[in-house]
């Protein structure tokens, strides 16, 4: 079943935001720290991601491509315009919310990296779920000290990822027939890379030192593949 890993993965985030839920009433100043702790987690696994290649040149056009993409569709607006709509929804009268940022957030960094898709990848290729079965236990625990401070929006970030997951997953099954195993192995590293530094900018929003809008990167996450096809093909010819 090559949908087992991605929805294991999504009730994982689900149960890790209902523990959270038990801890949402600790003090202000106890939040921030622990945000800024998270913050800097954050960027420490971007920065570790984004040296599993040491082709620059293709980050870096597939980060340029990647924004003029995502500014054209801008994803970003779509996203926060998706999590206002469920904070819409839920949101008690009278009550401050931040599900929408807990929605944005927590979807942007369960998404991006490495192991959901090598793991997404695993399932659809070898029915091998044990990438996404470990994921699902990070992202839970993630997802509970999220909570803490950003609440019960966390938990809507399990459809965008099971829905992501899922779709690679079944991506998967086909994807031998197109791609060789050696261009596969270098579009992961270089995938890894990209999504290193989209990390790393989320990382930086969370200690509010930026306001990147890492959605509208994300297309870069597949531009890479393109890039680096031609980047290989160039190269072959001299």
């Amino acid at each position: 079943m090559e949908l087992l890993g991605p929805i294991v993965n999504g009730v994982g985030i689900i149960v890790g935001t209902l523990i959270g839920l038990f801890f949402t009433k600790i003090p202000e100043r106890f939040k921030e720290t622990i945000m800024s702790g998270i913050g800097l987690t954050v960027i420490i696994i971007g920065l570790s991601m984004g040296f599993a290649s040491d082709r620059i040149v293709v980050i870096l056009l597939s980060l340029l491509t990647g924004a003029i993409l995502g500014e054209g569709i801008d994803l970003d607006e779509k996203l926060n315009r998706l999590g206002s709509f469920i904070e819409l929804k839920f949101k008690k009268e009278g009550s401050e919310s931040r599900i929408a940022e807990g929605f944005v957030t927590a979807s942007l960094i369960f998404v991006i990296g490495a192991l959901a898709v090598v793991g997404a990848l695993d399932s659809g290729l070898r029915g091998d779920h044990e990438i996404l079965f470990t994921k699902a236990l990070i992202d839970g625990f993630v997802a509970l000290v999220l909570t803490t401070t950003l609440g019960i929006g966390v938990v809507f970030s399990a459809l965008p990822v099971v829905l992501y997951e899922g779709g690679i997953a079944l991506f998967a099954t086909q994807i031998d027939q197109w791609i060789p195993e050696d261009l596969l192995e270098l579009f992961i590293e270089d995938m890894t890379a990209t999504g290193g530094l989209l990390i790393v900018a989320i990382g930086l929003n969370l200690l509010k030192i930026t306001h990147i809008r890492v959605a509208n990167l994300l297309p870069s996450l597949l531009t890479v593949g393109i890039v680096l096809y031609a980047y290989i093909q160039i190269g072959s010819l001299f």
